[in-house]
């Protein structure tokens, strides 16, 4: 067949190359989504540890099989060693390696068979309570500096408990208050939420949730929601410690702050006395030299300004000050006899007018007064006919009667 009829075939009319076939069918894998975030359930095998950190290897079940690769980065959060003929849950992406031209799963997540039914239960909880904010960062709240009484959820026989006192006793002694908690089994959820409820009812600063490492199926309760929600409920802040550094549960995304130890959560709660101490005199040594310093600063202005100051100078400003004083009182003196000679002239003009218009005086010109039962007759209409009239003059008295009356017109 010549190219000619190729290209003149019945279903397509153009030709591609392999590596553009190949990318094609790379972006129609990439962009479907059954292909992606999906679970894989199957046998390991063909593992090979590359020196780079990545795992390649095959799943297979009795059928079938599949192409994997997980790279170093997703390979450092794995709880266990990935072992030929070890069956396992893969999670991950479908995508086409076009320089090959075949497709493998890229692995994001492995679990062990029966176990990886538990972890993807655990990721759908996750997810639902970080929906609802009880992983939220501005939730969470600070460590005290210095905890007077520590609140310890755990239980009361395992060494866990011991191991706290003896770090506590250790870096600064402070109360601690047991509620004692079973930390495995299935009752043991209600038994720590109800741990957590107790202490907060209690007068303390800190509550520390622990217990000792185990299997994924021991920490159940610590990934339960029950406990997350007691957790976020709190009105004191949580450190949780639960399992060894690797464990990651859910009451750790839940607690305030996260320790990888039941010892170190211990260290986190309670500061080391040595360091407080050696803080204590760094902040007194410094303090004493800050106003060690502000004296000297005070001492050198003081003469720096003494320096300054002519005493001779200040001396004669305070003479001139005192005669400008006795200047200003005297002249003060002058202007208060003026004022009170001015008004006393005046006084005497207003008094000789006032003396002037006194009755005595307008009776020594000739005037008389005229009174009707005491009160001074202005008007004729004031008296009648035979009406008792006084009349007082200068030099006395004229008591008498009206015997007529006129009005003018």
């Amino acid at each position: 067949m010549s190219l000619l009829d190729f290209q003149s075939g019945p279903d397509k009319t153009e030709i591609y190359s392999v590596g553009e076939l190949n990318h094609y069918i790379h972006d129609k894998i990439n962009s479907d989504p059954q292909l992606r975030n999906i679970w894989v359930k199957g046998e390991i095998s063909n593992l090979t540890n590359h020196s780079s950190g990545h795992k390649y290897f095959t799943l297979k079940d009795s059928r079938s099989q599949l192409n994997c690769v997980m790279f170093r980065n997703y390979c450092q959060n794995l709880g266990f060693k990935p072992e030929a003929g070890m069956k396992v849950l893969a999670f991950g992406n479908i995508d086409v390696y076009e320089v090959r031209g075949d497709y493998k799963l890229m692995v994001t997540l492995l679990r062990r068979k029966g176990v990886g039914e538990l972890h993807i239960a655990l990721e759908v909880l996750k997810r639902k309570l970080h929906s609802h904010g009880l992983f939220d960062i501005d939730h969470k709240q600070s460590l005290p500096q210095f905890p007077r009484r520590i609140g310890v959820v755990t239980s009361p026989t395992g060494a866990v408990l011991q191991d706290i006192i003896n770090v506590t006793r250790r870096r600064f002694p402070v109360d601690i208050l047991v509620s004692p908690t079973v930390v495995q089994g299935e009752k043991a959820q209600f038994s720590i939420v109800r741990s957590i409820e107790r202490l907060n009812t209690k007068e303390i600063d800190v509550i520390i949730l622990a217990r000792g490492g185990g299997s994924l199926e021991d920490l159940l309760p610590f990934n339960s929601e029950a406990v997350a929600r007691a957790i976020y409920r709190s009105s004191v802040p949580v450190v949780s410690a639960v399992g060894h550094e690797t464990d990651l549960t859910i009451a750790d995304l839940a607690a305030d702050v996260r320790a990888p130890t039941p010892s170190a959560a211990a260290e986190l709660v309670v500061p080391d006395k040595d360091e407080v101490l050696v803080r204590i005199q760094g902040d007194k040594l410094r303090l004493i030299t800050a106003i060690r310093n502000q004296i000297e600063s005070q001492i050198n202005h003081l003469s720096h300004l003494e320096n300054r100051i002519d005493a001779r100078r200040v001396i004669s400003m305070l003479d001139q000050y005192m005669l400008r004083v006795d200047e200003l009182t005297f002249r003060l003196k002058q202007t208060i006899n003026r004022d009170i000679e001015e008004n006393a002239n005046m006084l005497e003009s207003f008094m000789s007018r006032l003396n002037a218009i006194s009755p005595p005086n307008t009776l020594k010109r000739g005037y008389s007064i005229v009174l009707y039962n005491g009160e001074v007759v202005k008007s004729i209409k004031q008296i009648k006919k035979g009406d008792a009239l006084e009349i007082r003059m200068i030099d006395g008295r004229i008591f008498t009667k009206v015997n007529r009356k006129e009005e003018d017109v």
